[in-house]
């Protein structure tokens, strides 16, 4: 009984979560009567309002790979910090630029004005878009593996600080 009430809540959460599959890859293991193919699936998951996290699920089939992978982001969603542009309903950017790392890739991702768009990679953008981040320009430095992408730029999400709060840490007035 329990454990329907909280399958049906957590379905209600799920129920605005916006997935996007960013990369499935094939990977294959010789055995005795040929190869084995596995596949692995890459999916970032969040409501275009803040919360967003990444999932990475492995199976011998694409959609119970894609399944894992969404089940896996939906448990590690956060919130990231947004700034509304003045002007403009429903544009958001981010605060400050910042430089997001993860392995050997680096994602610059600079703020800009309204009406720029998301300029950025297939991988960075669907982390940006489902985060609810409208105007923003990216650069990406070294690797270019998605899964190090997506890692990196949820890095430099999660260390963006509000204006406030660098006031408070800093103890001046800016």
């Amino acid at each position: 009984m329990a454990r329907e009430r909280e399958r049906e809540q957590r379905e209600k959460r799920e129920g605005d979560l916006e997935d996007r599959l960013i990369k499935v890859r094939r990977s294959s293991a010789t055995v005795k009567g040929g190869r084995r193919f596995t596949f692995n699936a890459l999916v970032v998951v969040g409501d275009r309002n803040g919360r967003v996290s990444v999932g990475y699920g492995k199976a011998n089939e694409v959609p119970p790979a894609v399944e894992k992978a969404t089940k896996d982001a939906s448990e590690g969603i956060r919130r990231v910090r947004r700034v509304a542009l003045f002007g403009k309903r429903g544009a958001f950017t981010i605060p400050h630029r910042i430089v997001g790392r993860f392995g050997a890739s680096k994602v610059v991702m600079v703020p800009a004005g309204p009406g720029t768009g998301v300029k950025a990679g297939a991988s960075v953008r669907a982390v940006l878009e489902v985060a609810g981040v409208s105007n923003i320009l990216t650069k990406c430095h070294g690797s270019t593996n998605p899964v190090n992408l997506v890692k990196a730029t949820l890095d430099g999400l999660k260390n963006l600080r509000s204006r406030e709060e660098v006031q408070r840490l800093r103890g001046v007035a800016l």
